[in-house]
């Protein structure tokens, strides 16, 4: 790497939340991750604007997971490139990026097992067709391993983090310590209060590996994930500030694995509570938040522990 790469943080709203892309100043621009359809017009491009950059001088979009939020606003920001810049993806994640029914898909086998709302996949198909700004094909691929070449002798390697989703990537810039993990760290949770993903071994030994073989001297992350006493980190953390986002979402996920397996054992029971068949979970883990709210993480969770012991 020949120079130091400026990393500038892009907020777009979208609700109650606020969507964050981050832009790698290279000679090749790159956006990671994309928010949704109105991101790059409303969001990108006046921040890059009053940056001195453009978005038409965009020449990668690296996606960090396929969810809504993050790939929903890729194909706008690719054709304000004029369909110059490359998209990459993991390949387990790019169904999402192919097809809107894929997330539909994903509600329909994951978390909408659980909720008893008649109209839940109406509504994921009411926000696919919404947000989501176009089906496309990816440019690349990745497994993990993959370097990415920015010009300038500037490059970012693609490692895999499954957990979140099967195609979670984490991106480093090479020689900066600079790491975009996007949902891949979850610590205690956003703004639903719980820690998401769908398979809970491959979410805890992609944590070891970040904490201990990546070891990020700054790392991005795709929200305001929030710690033990719920107050949230930024976006953008230091050397220290990631190692203890690290630990926290290590602790975090073990102490949910030690409810979900003793739940699990007992064999889960239908009951009135929201929470039902995991009520005992949210009981011993002092869980109050609302499991009904997207993206339902308390129940994508626990049916990846559910799934998890199916497997073995």
């Amino acid at each position: 790497m020949t120079h130091t790469v400026d990393v500038h943080p892009l907020v777009s709203p979208w609700g109650r939340f606020g969507l964050y892309s981050f832009y790698v100043d290279a000679p090749e621009p790159a956006i990671v991750d994309t928010g949704i359809a109105s991101s790059p017009a409303d969001g990108m491009a006046p921040a890059l604007e009053a940056i001195g950059r453009r978005i038409e001088d965009v020449r990668w979009i690296l996606l960090t997971h396929g969810h809504i939020d993050h790939v929903g606003g890729a194909h706008a920001l690719w054709e304000m490139t004029g369909r110059r810049a490359r998209v990459v993806i993991h390949e387990a994640d790019a169904p999402m990026l192919r097809s809107r029914g894929a997330h539909v898909e994903e509600y329909r086998e994951g978390r909408g097992r659980y909720l008893t709302d008649p109209e839940g996949e109406a509504k994921v198909t009411a926000a696919a067709n919404a947000v989501i700004s176009g089906e496309m094909e990816p440019s690349v691929l990745l497994r993990g391993g993959e370097s990415i070449p920015l010009g300038g002798g500037v490059t970012v390697t693609a490692h895999a983090v499954p957990g979140h989703t099967p195609g979670s990537v984490a991106y480093v810039l090479d020689g900066q310590g600079a790491v975009f993990t996007g949902d891949a760290v979850q610590v205690h949770g956003a703004a639903n209060g719980f820690p998401g993903y769908t398979d809970p071994a491959a979410y805890r030994r992609s944590l070891l590996y970040l904490r201990d073989e990546i070891r990020p001297r700054r790392l991005y992350l795709g929200h305001p994930y929030r710690r033990a006493d719920g107050t949230p980190y930024g976006v953008e953390l230091d050397a220290a500030q990631a190692a203890e986002a690290l630990d926290q979402s290590l602790a975090a996920e073990g102490r949910v694995t030690d409810a979900a397996c003793r739940c699990l054992e007992a064999g889960p029971r239908e009951s009135d509570s929201p929470y039902s068949p995991f009520a005992p979970v949210a009981e011993e883990l002092g869980y109050t938040g609302d499991p009904t709210l997207e993206p339902s993480p308390f129940f994508t969770s626990l049916h990846g522990y559910r799934t998890q012991r199916q497997r073995t």
